[in-house]
């Protein structure tokens, strides 16, 4: 069954994490001409969203100066030490009071496509949970009813979403989506591996 054609949506990306592991800010690493967010942000707005919410926080004042973020509402985080559901609790206040799902998206994952996002909108139904099943496994971009808007604001840690993936898994239906999960850039590895997917792709 099609989501309702009338369901208000929003897009939250993440991209407020200080990437210490990585030792500088990966959302601002260079990329298509711009910069690793701004691929996101791009695939965001031509995703058919009704609002992106956008979270910031260790790197907030670089992203304000770096990246294209008009369309955006902008949210600050000063708790993203605690992981990215601080950073969900953080926004779901921004949304509009209308919002009837909202898809999750990482500011270091610029590979998912806009056509991704739409078909995990159009696939999930009228689900509570609805999640991409790529190739090799399960990945972002994740769509919520509002109905779990509250489950989600009282989230805690960096893998709580996951966990909650679990804990809910008979409300979860699994979008197919070909080809392999998105790349998640955390290493110089990854990145290096983000780089030459682009100039394969010319």
């Amino acid at each position: 069954m099609p989501s309702p054609p009338d369901v208000r949506t929003a897009g939250l990306v993440l991209a407020a994490g200080a990437s210490l592991r990585f030792g500088r800010p990966k959302q601002l690493l260079p990329y298509r001409g711009g910069v690793i967010l701004d691929a996101v942000l791009a695939t965001a707005r031509a995703s058919g969203l009704d609002q992106i919410v956008l979270a910031l926080g260790g790197a907030g004042d670089a992203v304000r100066h770096t990246v294209d973020t008009r369309g955006c509402d902008l949210v600050d985080n000063p708790d993203y030490p605690a992981g990215c559901s601080s950073s969900i609790a953080a926004a779901i206040p921004a949304l509009h009071p209308d919002t009837g799902v909202l898809v999750l998206l990482l500011g270091d994952q610029p590979e998912v496509r806009p056509e991704t996002v739409r078909h995990l909108l159009e696939g999930r139904g009228r689900s509570p949970i609805a999640v991409c099943r790529y190739d090799d496994g399960i990945g972002h971009p994740f769509a919520f009813d509002r109905t779990i808007l509250p489950g989600l604001a009282a989230l805690h840690g960096d893998k709580a979403i996951w966990k909650l993936l679990e804990q809910r898994a008979d409300d979860v239906t699994e979008v197919r989506i070909r080809g392999p999960i998105p790349l998640d850039i955390d290493t110089e590895a990854d990145y290096e591996r983000a780089l030459a997917d682009v100039q394969e792709l010319g």
